[in-house]
């Protein structure tokens, strides 16, 4: 805990003239910092009550006072003089947590707020402030309008979701065949030039040159789950760099966009001539352009990464292993230290 000035934070809970609840919070620096006596104003409860929830909070071990706690100077009138006494405030995860247990009216209408925007999050897989990012927040506070540009723009540009809008897309056009080879070669011919306009390489290329068993995670930069699997190494976008990554995921929404412009007007198109839109796509905002199919093939890419992550996985289970027979022995070690005297004694004799 620390002294410090007061921070310039507000936590308003309300009802709009419709009825619903809404949260409207001024941060400083990322969080808010509250004093019980705030938070009982805020939930219309008791300091006392407050001050039990806090306790409680803290004994089950939901939230540590390390994290949540911190201690602002308050300037305050007592009789015919000014005093100045450190006041605990505490920040967002405590406000919240408190919030789910207090017994209030306020209480209940947070709860059903919280409710709301997590049942949202669950089914939707996302939950947003539509009114605070429709008004951006005043000069000196965070706006996070263009993270979420970022990650929508990294989700629609993400492998899966670019093969099924293609695929939509695709269908609509005059000599479209609907068998999954064809779609998955024209799919690999875009990826390709996707990839090539943003790095100057091919997929293919890419996993070719950066999987290397002796690099740390095999040289990916990005993969599903706790640790590099197999399946990871043949994406070729999980070795590129954060600008590359930008790039690409910039340029495919720009060509996902224009794409389903194309064909939402119903314009008679046939699948070849997708290939020279998108040339003339990368031309016209002055992008590199793929001449020929790449130098390496899907196949030699793939199988590139698979014996690298052999080797990789080999010398991954090699340092486990290592590590736990180290973590055995010094259990062993501890163990022994542990004994009595008179034991460690008698196990010396012969």
């Amino acid at each position: 805990m620390a002294n410090e000035t007061l921070p310039l934070s507000e936590f308003l809970l309300y009802q709009t003239e419709d009825g619903r609840t809404r949260i409207q919070c001024r941060f400083e620096e990322q969080t808010i910092w509250l004093t019980q006596l705030q938070l009982a104003e805020l939930f219309q409860t008791t300091v006392a009550n407050i001050n039990i929830h806090l306790k409680a909070i803290y004994a089950e071990g939901e939230l540590t006072e390390a994290a949540t706690i911190k201690r602002h100077l308050i300037v305050g009138t007592e009789g015919a003089r000014q005093v100045s006494r450190e006041v605990m405030h505490y920040n967002l995860p405590a406000i919240l947590a408190v919030g789910y247990r207090v017994k209030s009216l306020r209480g209940t209408q947070f709860r059903q707020w919280a409710t709301a925007r997590l049942t949202e999050y669950l089914v939707k897989g996302f939950a947003m402030d539509d009114e605070r990012l429709k008004n951006p927040p005043g000069k000196g506070h965070v706006d996070y309008f263009d993270e979420l540009l970022e990650r929508i723009r990294d989700i629609r540009a993400s492998e899966r979701r670019v093969y099924l809008r293609l695929q939509e897309i695709l269908a609509l056009a005059a000599d479209y065949a609907p068998t999954e080879r064809e779609t998955q070669l024209f799919f690999q011919t875009v990826q390709n030039k996707l990839h090539f306009a943003a790095t100057g390489k091919t997929a293919p290329e890419i996993i070719e040159s950066r999987a290397n068993a002796a690099e740390p995670n095999m040289g990916l930069t990005a993969w599903r789950g706790d640790v590099v699997r197999k399946a990871d190494t043949t994406v070729a976008k999980n070795y590129l760099r954060e600008d590359e990554i930008n790039e690409l995921n910039r340029i495919v929404v720009m060509f996902l966009d224009f794409a389903d412009d194309q064909a939402r007007r119903r314009k008679q198109i046939f699948l070849q001539d997708w290939k020279t839109r998108l040339d003339d796509f990368l031309r016209f905002n002055d992008r590199n352009i793929l001449p020929n199919a790449g130098r390496v093939s899907r196949e030699i890419a793939d199988q590139k990464a698979a014996d690298q992550y052999e080797q990789f996985a080999a010398r991954r289970r090699a340092k486990l292993e290592e590590s736990a027979e180290a973590d055995m022995l010094r259990d062993v070690e501890d163990a022994v230290k542990k004994l009595p005297r008179n034991a460690k004694a008698r196990k010396k004799e012969p």
